[in-house]
């Protein structure tokens, strides 16, 4: 058994400190006492602490003489905390949204001959994954990720709930969206090019731009259209545009008799309790990711994974965290089994390109009945 300490006790957080603590020695720390005490309730092995991630000292201290570190802390805090984990020599594997570059870090991670695995969620994640194999077998020409989490309730007016904080929600909301189209980088502005598209299990969803490409439009450039958007139930995606046309996540203050408040603060405020996702509320993941190009005997063919997960009552652990979480503690397991080991920062498209890597993430998560459904269609020659 191994040692292993997880960052962050949130839903996704405790849900990997659990699953990882079946093989191994898991510490789940977080700021606050009350997550932890509720995985503990869940899961008896865990050790917990308590432990604020900005007081660097004390977190470099803290998570030597681990095996394996895995960060689970919102997006604000994870560059900075990815960082302090590779100078510390600490290898790691990262969950955490954040908005800076995550290769800025490479050069460090080698001379601290640090393995930093990052991006390793559901999308960005199992998408590069995917992404990442086939790129090795096959010559690409177009790559789209469709991605979203849903409540099964859909209540007025956004019809959505969080199940992560809604501060890194709204980061995919005003962050401007990268793409390639044609070999050339585009950016646009978020929740723009909305197109309804069908899913056998839900019916109609709204997809729409988000910055969801991150680290491949820098690892493969060769491929000349990229483009992830996110998905909501119809109709959400307008009542998000009047709230941001209308200032409410600017981030600028506003004076209210006197008092100084930050506007997105409060936004992010009023929509915790509208957004927070109840700690039993069922809701589901829906992804589909699509490659297209030529294959082994030069046929043009069209590749599609879909993903449709529940809420598992069994665990009481909601699909957003299986779905995310487990990714991320396949690739733990993965380091830790030593069937990768390179150092430097490997988002999950240059881990997925090893076929044994492809299988092992993709058996973890059937083994916890998450289940990628693989389609291939071959495309008809254009009539000239």
């Amino acid at each position: 058994m191994k040692k292993v300490i997880v960052l962050g006790g949130g839903m996704v957080g405790s849900a990997m400190a659990i699953d990882m603590a079946k093989k191994h020695h898991v510490l789940l720390t977080d700021i606050n006492s009350e997550p932890l005490k509720k995985a503990k309730e869940k899961c008896n092995s865990l050790n917990i602490l308590e432990l604020d991630v900005n007081e660097e000292e004390t977190l470099k201290e803290t998570i030597q003489n681990f095996d394996l570190v895995i960060s689970a802390v919102p997006g604000f805090l994870g560059f900075k905390t990815l960082k302090n984990i590779i100078e510390a020599k600490m290898n790691v594997v990262d969950i955490s949204f954040f908005p800076e570059n995550s290769l800025e870090l490479d050069e460090l991670a080698k001379e601290k001959g640090v393995t930093a695995i990052v991006d390793c969620g559901v999308a960005p994640g199992m998408d590069n994954v995917i992404l990442g194999y086939y790129n090795e077998k096959y010559k690409l020409t177009d790559f789209e990720c469709l991605v979203g989490g849903l409540p099964k309730v859909k209540k007025w007016p956004f019809c959505y709930k969080a199940p992560f904080s809604p501060i890194d929600v709204i980061e995919e909301y005003t962050r401007p969206a990268r793409y390639v189209e044609h070999g050339q980088l585009v950016t646009r502005e978020p929740l723009t090019d909305c197109d309804f598209v069908e899913f056998e299990k839900v019916g109609t969803l709204e997809s729409f731009n988000s910055d969801g490409l991150r680290s491949i439009i820098y690892t493969m450039p060769h491929i000349p259209n990229m483009k992830e958007k996110t998905l909501r139930y119809p109709g959400h995606v307008e009542y998000i545009r009047v709230l941001k046309e209308s200032g409410f996540f600017d981030d600028d203050t506003i004076n209210v008799n006197g008092v100084e408040v930050s506007k997105i603060d409060f936004t992010s405020k009023m929509l915790f309790k509208e957004w927070k996702l109840g700690e039993k509320e069922e809701e589901l993941t829906v992804m589909r990711v699509s490659l297209k190009g030529l294959n082994e005997k030069g046929e043009n063919v069209e590749i599609v994974y879909d993903l449709h997960d529940e809420f598992c009552n069994d665990t009481n652990t909601s699909s957003m965290a299986r779905t995310t979480g487990y990714t991320a503690t396949a690739a733990a397991n993965l380091f830790l089994e030593g069937l990768f080991s390179e150092t430097g920062v490997f988002p999950p498209e240059l881990v997925g390109k090893h076929e044994v890597c492809f299988n092992y993430f993709m058996n973890y998560l059937k083994e916890r009945n998450i289940h990628y459904t693989k389609t291939v269609r071959e495309i008809p020659e254009k009539v000239k």
